[in-house]
């Protein structure tokens, strides 16, 4: 019972934090309230007043002058009932009587003061003549707050700016300046890892590879007792949203153990030694809790190869870090249970010795995801959103070529905040699309002004793109074009490009030809060309500098590569000389040029169908892959995810069907049952 009317105490002792904080507020109350406690009320005056009303009424008992500054007058007790004194006839606290001083006020010069005194008392008798007392005083509480309030406001200030560079409250150290060579690595308990593999879609290869760190954390005595080694380090290389931070928390999920998570940068301080100190630090947690895992994203913050700025020395903290973090990798034993996780999109940068044997034994490359991979990402993230029934999924992986993991998330969650803007109880289709086209066009700019010549060329122009892709075997067939300006453009148009992980010439050179299409279309129909092709020239150009000096698809060049993959290469020479760079040039141009007279004549080709499908595109602002159909008709080739996945679709209705007739056949059995009972 004791215990019971303890706790609901008000405020009780129960979570009770006593802080220093408190004393230093309790003296500074005592103070004040020893400055304001037992003082007088002193009101101002000045002397025509204290002339009239209380010198020659005789009614000042005494004048002091303090510090030849100021007169306090002093008023007769037996006056002090009067009703002109009664402001000043009790303490500040309390009722007791004020002695005074009950007035006061500035003199001037202390002759002044006395010789206006005399005269004021001239025809006073001796004994009604009162004469000044002269006293020197210091304020004590005044000046102790004098030097003690700046100093109290510097240390304050020190204190806060200490606070601030050692990072707050985070990472263990408590915030203080002691601790600021503490890591800053947040600890995630196995009990709060709530990711397993089933949340990571796609990234099939990451996880088979990456499966054998999630054995060993479970059981490492399998592969220890037979004398193996297991990887001291993974790496993670991908582009930005593929997932590789969740990949690294479905492994820690998996295995059960501790995740040690924190990014490069928090390594960095302005102190030198501290980036070494916390990985010291992080270390040494993690061996006291292994098994565990260390997982440092963006790593290339610290682990940028050395030397590359030794003149100007503004590296030397980041590489004592990244040493004490080769020193600590190499250092624990081989079966102290901690793996080191790294992830960055920077995999070029990073120092040799970083990445060696027995460092970052694996690197693991988290590319984005292919089509097959983005249905399986789509069905994840489309569990917690209300679909209409009709919703293909197949067709929004077919909708989202090139984006990642990160991408098709905020594809999804945009569809959601379009539907509920538009007041709709599910989400349907055009929703994902409008999602679709927001993230990569922008918004709709529907009142940005365009005269009617204006818009027909870029009606044509969009059409001249849509007719040569349709045409062409290795062009990217349309999705979707539209002449309703979209951020910086004016119209725009959607293709699907077919996911190759080998490219050649003639593939290329479709894709550039498609690309100068609409240039071509404006040349067909109007015999005038406008600067609306800028972005398609700026592709194609790169991609004709590419073939010719990168991937050596040019006969007249040769098979010459001049691309540098270690980066070393400097910007302002190039490796090759004049009459080189003079054939390249002609090269990419006689491409160009090649290309283009092939797109113009396609487009003279199909002049009416390309005459009907701008008049289309003016009327309707936006068309469709159908609409595309209607005019040209199918198109003659299917790529080969599309293939896979309408066969996975089959096997899965065939699935679904088997499962339906097992049902059917096991409900006739025990019904059959039954009746012979």
């Amino acid at each position: 019972m004791s215990d019971k009317k303890k706790t609901n105490l008000p405020g009780g002792l129960k979570g009770f934090k006593f802080k220093i904080y408190w004393i230093y507020a309790l003296i500074f109350v005592f103070f004040i309230g020893l400055n304001f406690m037992g003082t007088e009320v002193t009101k101002p005056t000045n002397w025509q007043e204290f002339n009239q009303n209380m010198l020659q009424t005789q009614k000042v008992e005494k004048v002091v002058i303090v510090n030849k500054e100021k007169a306090y007058i002093h008023i007769k007790k037996e006056f002090l009932y009067e009703e002109q004194f009664k402001e000043v006839s009790k303490r500040t606290f309390g009722d007791a009587l004020n002695l005074g001083p009950h007035y006061y006020f500035e003199i001037g010069s202390v002759e002044t003061f006395s010789n206006n005194l005399k005269e004021a008392q001239s025809e006073f008798d001796n004994e009604e003549k009162i004469s000044p007392f002269y006293e020197t005083r210091k304020d004590v509480f005044g000046d102790i707050l004098g030097w003690i309030l700046p100093l109290a406001f510097f240390i304050f200030i020190w204190l806060f700016i200490m606070k601030r560079m050692s990072g707050g409250a985070g990472g263990g150290g408590g915030g203080q300046i002691f601790n600021i060579g503490k890591t800053k690595g947040k600890l995630v308990d196995k009990a709060d890892i709530k990711v397993s593999f089933k949340d990571v879609a796609g990234l099939e290869g990451a996880k088979e590879e990456i499966t054998e760190i999630v054995d060993f954390l479970k059981s490492p005595e399998k592969y220890t007792k037979l004398g193996g080694k297991i990887p001291k380090g993974a790496l993670l290389v991908g582009p930005p949203g593929t997932g590789k931070t969740l990949l690294a928390k479905a492994v820690a999920g998996e295995a059960k153990v501790p995740f040690f998570s924190l990014s490069g940068s928090d390594f960095v301080e302005m102190f030198v030694g501290v980036g070494a100190s916390r990985v010291r630090d992080l270390f040494k947690q993690a061996k006291e809790k292994s098994p565990a895992i260390i997982f440092i994203d963006e790593i290339d913050a610290i682990g940028r190869a050395r030397g590359k700025n030794a003149m100007t020395g503004s590296n030397d903290e980041r590489e004592n870090t990244l040493n004490q973090l080769l020193t600590e990798m190499d250092g624990f034993g081989t079966n102290s249970g901690v793996i080191v996780m790294a992830a960055t999109n920077r995999a070029d940068v990073l120092d040799k010795a970083l990445t060696r044997a027995g460092r970052f034994d694996r690197q693991i490359f988290v590319d984005l995801p292919d089509l097959l991979e983005r249905k399986a990402i789509f069905e994840v993230h489309l569990k917690p959103i209300k679909l209409s029934e009709s919703m293909d999924i197949n067709f929004l992986a077919r909708q989202t070529p090139g984006f990642s993991g990160a991408d098709i998330a905020n594809v999804c969650n945009e569809a959601a905040l379009i539907a509920a803007r538009k007041s709709k109880k599910k989400v349907e289709k055009q929703d994902f699309l409008d999602a679709v086209d927001r993230i990569i066009g922008g918004l709709e700019k529907k009142s940005k002004i365009i005269s009617p010549n204006e818009k027909k060329t870029i009606a044509y122009h969009e059409a001249g793109h849509a007719t040569v892709s349709w045409m062409l075997e290795y062009a990217s067939p349309l999705v979707k074009v539209t002449i309703v300006p979209r951020g910086k453009s004016l119209g725009a148009a959607w293709y699907l490009p077919e996911e190759r992980q080998l490219t050649t010439t003639e593939q290329m050179l479709d894709e550039i030809c498609a690309a100068m299409g609409g240039r071509a279309a404006e040349e067909v129909f109007f015999g005038r060309i406008s600067t609306g092709a800028l972005s398609d020239l700026e592709k194609v150009t790169k991609m004709a500098y590419a073939m010719v000096s990168m991937y050596g698809l040019s006969k007249e060049v040769g098979n010459i590569s001049y691309y540098d993959s270690s980066g070393q290469q400097s910007g302002f020479t190039k490796p090759y000389s004049e009459e080189r760079a003079q054939l390249i040039d002609k090269e990419v141009s006689r491409i160009l040029e090649e290309e283009y007279t092939r797109a113009k004549e396609v487009l003279t080709s199909n002049k009416d169908k390309v005459e009907k499908l701008g008049a289309e595109l003016l009327e309707k602002e936006v068309i469709f892959k159908a609409d595309l159909e209607t005019i040209f008709g199918a198109r003659k080739w299917k790529s080969y995810e599309e293939e896979q996945l309408l066969k996975l679709d089959d096997e899965k209705a065939e699935s679904e069907k088997k499962a339906k007739k097992e049902v059917v056949v096991e409900n006739k059995e025990n019904t059959t049952e039954v009746k012979e009972e």
